[in-house]
């Protein structure tokens, strides 16, 4: 159950960061800009599949009809109806409800506006950089072979929103005062990001995997960015948590709600 869990962390993060970017297709700044956010949210969603397809594996492998988990592993469908068919990448993203969605907190926010989407792609691609670094080099060759491809595109995700927030941190008076209210209104959720749940500490510990190091990396990046961006960092800021336990914002229900509509309205419809 703990892999399990963990990849479904691992998805549920990726494909909520995607559809709230893919809310800025065609209301981008600039059209190279639109193209560039857009394409990030298609990576991301690339990467939620892969992390469902192998919990779906697991699942269905360890899954018994009438096992007292079955409803935590399978969801509940429409009227509260517990899914018996076989799990997949859409069951997991379509029919599961707000309270077994474990990404965390930060990626449900609201887009605000461009300072604000930027600055959260960065700070959770500097997450995903120096949590894929390590995962690719894990004992486990299907997450290891999902990390090593993923950090590939999270690479770029990293490179392009850095480039962004030195861009609006040390640029015009405006860009700058929106940079710092974009940083007071997400660095509560970055705590959460960079800590690892129960269940995901005891898969990364059989994995050999330095969540302190992670942690490090990623203030270190950050602060690196923010110098060069005349940003300050917030110290001793009360961290706000939960999502990774199933507890979110009111958010992530009218993000599912949006994302769930067609296959709770038409179950098992086929385009």
């Amino acid at each position: 159950m703990d892999k399990i869990n963990y990849l479904l962390s691992l998805a549920d993060d990726a494909l909520i960061l995607g559809h709230r970017n893919s809310e800025w297709c065609g209301h981008g700044p600039v059209l190279e800009q639109d193209s560039a956010i857009t394409n990030i949210s298609l990576d991301l969603i690339g990467q939620s599949r892969y992390f469902y397809q192998y919990a779906a594996q697991l699942i269905n492998s360890e899954r018994k009809i009438g096992d007292s988990n079955a409803p935590s592993l399978l969801g509940e469908g429409v009227g509260g109806e517990v899914t018996i068919g076989e799990v997949t990448e859409d069951t997991l993203a379509y029919l599961r409800d707000v309270r077994e969605f474990k990404n965390c907190l930060l990626v449900e926010q609201p887009n605000g506006d461009w300072a604000k989407t930027i600055l959260r792609q960065f700070f959770f691609s500097t997450y995903q950089f120096y949590l894929y670094e390590q995962l690719q080099n894990c004992s486990d060759e299907q997450l290891s072979a999902i990390a090593e491809k993923s950090l590939k595109e999270v690479t770029y995700h990293l490179r392009w929103s850095s480039e962004w927030v030195i861009r609006l941190g040390d640029g015009t008076e405006e860009s700058h005062n929106r940079m710092l209210n974009a940083i007071d209104e997400l660095w509560t959720y970055t705590g959460e990001m960079l800590r690892v749940a129960d269940y995901g500490l005891r898969v990364l510990k059989d994995f050999n995997i330095d969540v302190d190091l992670i942690r490090s990396d990623w203030e270190n990046k950050v602060k690196e960015v923010f110098d060069e961006a005349t940003l300050p960092s917030p110290e001793n800021v009360f961290m706000q948590s939960g999502g990774k336990e199933g507890r979110h914002s009111e958010h992530l229900g009218y993000i599912l709600a949006d994302l769930q509509f067609l296959q709770r309205a038409y179950p098992e419809c086929e385009w």
